[in-house]
């Protein structure tokens, strides 16, 4: 029987499959607790990496993946779950995250569900952001500042932080928003640049709920 070493490998990869087709749907990773509420619930859990916590597949989508068999390799160090799954398994919407083909650069899938309303528009302009990484910058404002210096895009935050305090100052309300709009968006793709997810700030912003900002404030410089 092999046993899976939590201790030498405290994250695993794990291989997810459609259970009647065959057709694998993603890659995901499992530490010992995200494995051992998978077989306890019968329902997929893994541990994010991007956003450092636990998950349950399908939380918020409610794309869950009900597992049929779950397989260990020669070496333990690799899970293969054979699943059902509910919608799809993508953020993008598609079938699977195997949509992109190398040679071509060409996607060779169509979204199968809108996920907008899903993960709301901060997590859908995130993945929009990640998506544009490896695109044409001649043709992608955000590949370009994704791809061009780091000064380049930390001038243009501090550039719509300014306009956005100015827009205050005149209690402009149509500017107010355009221009948060416009900071938010430039904020993502730093936070895409250094693969922070947005997930990572509602964390903080959680645990900081319900603590003075006299209390915040000391617990870091604590730190």
């Amino acid at each position: 029987m092999i046993n899976i070493d939590w201790q030498k490998n405290p994250l695993i990869p794990a291989v997810v499959q459609d259970a009647q087709s065959g057709e694998v749907l993603m890659l995901a990773y499992m530490n010992e607790e995200a494995f051992k509420l998978s077989r306890q619930t019968g329902f997929a859990h893994y541990y994010s990496r991007s956003r450092k916590r636990l998950w349950k597949k399908g939380e918020s989508s409610g794309h869950v993946q009900k597992i049929e068999k779950m397989l260990v390799d020669c070496d333990g160090d690799t899970l293969l779950l054979k699943v059902h799954q509910e919608g799809v398994a993508c953020h993008t919407g598609r079938r699977s995250c195997f949509f992109t083909d190398l040679q071509t650069h060409q996607t060779i899938s169509t979204p199968e569900v809108d996920t907008a309303a899903t993960y709301g528009v901060i997590d859908t302009l995130y993945h929009t952001i990640l998506e544009r990484k490896n695109a044409d910058p001649k043709s992608s404002y955000t590949a370009k500042l994704l791809q061009g210096k780091e000064n380049s895009l930390l001038k243009k935050i501090v550039e719509e932080a300014g306009e956005l305090c100015f827009a205050i100052k005149d209690n402009d309300e149509e500017e107010i928003v355009y221009e948060t709009a416009d900071l938010t968006y430039h904020v993502l793709v730093a936070l895409g640049k250094k693969e922070i997810t947005p997930d990572r700030i509602r964390q903080e912003l959680a645990r900081r709920f319900g603590m003075s900002g006299i209390e915040e404030k000391n617990s870091r410089q604590d730190g």
